[in-house]
């Protein structure tokens, strides 16, 4: 008969001493474990407030006649860099767009006629483009002809800020930075965008 495996030795059974050796965790294995797990529930636990927080900004709707205008820094297509704060005083007409938006064609050119009749004014028009590709943007405002500054929404900051619900949607700010008119859709021609642009100046 073979005699019985020693303690340690191949094809012995463990005994308790080898399994404490073996599979007992140490200080640092746990302390790492207890870090991940803490990161885990911190990472979910921020998800979880992110999304409870934009749905809030959702359910509020879009701001609204009499808020204030909402900072924001628009890069241009051109690399211009415009400043809301820099604004204060002109009537302001910032348009969202984007060149997939079927409906946004049916006011893009009537806002670009817009902006010539007061081009000599204290009147600016800025368009914001939201989701979109810059080689369709810019073929956009070509196939429009649009003159006005137009720039990327960049990590969709600046539609996020005036909480818009999709495009186009128009805000008219008043000069003392006031939200004085919302459009949501497009506008249907151009004596009403003049309309709103002379309500922001105080013209009714």
């Amino acid at each position: 008969m073979p005699p019985a495996p020693l303690p340690g030795e191949a094809g012995s059974p463990p005994t308790m001493e080898s399994m404490s050796e073996t599979s007992a965790p140490t200080p640092s294995s746990r302390g790492n474990r207890r870090w991940v797990t803490v990161a885990v529930w911190v990472a979910v636990l921020g998800l979880l407030a992110l999304l409870g927080f934009g749905l809030i900004r959702r359910q509020q709707g879009p701001v609204g006649v009499g808020a204030r205008m909402p900072e924001f820094t628009l890069t241009t297509f051109d690399g211009e860099t415009i400043a809301s704060r820099d604004l204060q005083g002109k009537v302001l007409l910032v348009n969202f767009w984007a060149s997939w938006c079927i409906p946004c064609e049916q006011e893009a050119a009537e806002l670009e006629q817009a902006s010539q009749l007061y081009s000599d004014d204290e009147v600016v028009f800025l368009g914001v483009d939201y989701v979109d590709t810059e080689t369709e943007a810019r073929a956009y405002l070509a196939r429009f002809g649009i003159t006005y500054p137009n720039g990327p929404d960049l990590g969709t900051r600046i539609s996020q800020a005036f909480r818009i619900r999709g495009v186009p949607e128009s805000y008219v700010v008043a000069p003392d930075g006031t939200i004085a008119s919302v459009k949501i859709g497009p506008y249907l021609s151009l004596q009403e965008i003049v309309d709103s642009i002379e309500a922001a100046r105080g013209g009714d």
